[in-house]
């Protein structure tokens, strides 16, 4: 039972974070934080796909994870795969459906956070995620003795702020306030989780 909720929250954290992308944050060149975000700006400026971007630059983080941290591992790498194909495989129907619904850029960063949040916040129930930024954050953490949330904040303020440079001042600040919708319903969804995984554990 267990892993049959665990391969159903990668599926649908998967297709919940890939739409918020694909509809929402691609039409207007905004980022995510993290390596989604670094796979977006490669992909605005260069076409590669992102997922493909993503799994490439991912690949570096999961062998630091191999030889440090197997459970991190073997938590992130199929939320990572299936995510990043996710991704690549919407990515065709993005631009139909905006000319179809056109919406204002600041509502589509905020319609894109909620999407992502809630798609990561969902893996993140179930002990799993994309992997990412979040591994190099926790080593940090561990040798600095710096809270994590401190580190992951400045990745992705890196990263929305390289976006700013190399796309637009408005995917920064628009990338900013998806950043911070992201992190609002992650938070949402992942609220209580060590406190119902303790009554799981009894």
């Amino acid at each position: 039972m267990f892993f049959v909720k665990k391969a159903a929250a990668i599926i649908l954290g998967s297709i919940l974070l890939s739409v918020g992308i694909n509809l929402f944050l691609v039409p207007f060149k905004l980022l995510d934080g993290g390596v989604i975000g670094l796979g977006l700006i490669i992909n605005y400026l260069t076409g590669i796909q992102a997922g493909l971007a993503i799994i490439c630059l991912s690949v570096p983080i999961f062998v630091l994870a191999w030889v440090y941290n197997r459970a991190y591992f073997y938590n992130s790498l199929h939320g990572m795969l299936l995510s990043s194909f996710m991704i690549d495989f919407l990515s065709r129907l993005h631009y139909s459906i905006i000319v179809s619904f056109p919406i204002p850029p600041i509502l589509s960063s905020i319609l894109g956070g909620i999407l992502i949040g809630l798609g990561i916040g969902i893996m993140l129930r179930q002990r799993t995620s994309t992997g990412g930024t979040d591994l190099l954050a926790q080593f940090l953490s561990t040798k600095y003795k710096i809270n994590v949330g401190i580190f992951i904040f400045i990745f992705d303020a890196l990263i929305i702020c390289l976006g700013g440079l190399l796309i637009s001042f408005q995917a920064f600040y628009l990338s900013a306030i998806t950043i911070l919708v992201v992190g609002i319903f992650t938070s949402i969804c992942t609220w209580n989780m060590e406190n119902d995984i303790q009554l799981i554990n009894g």
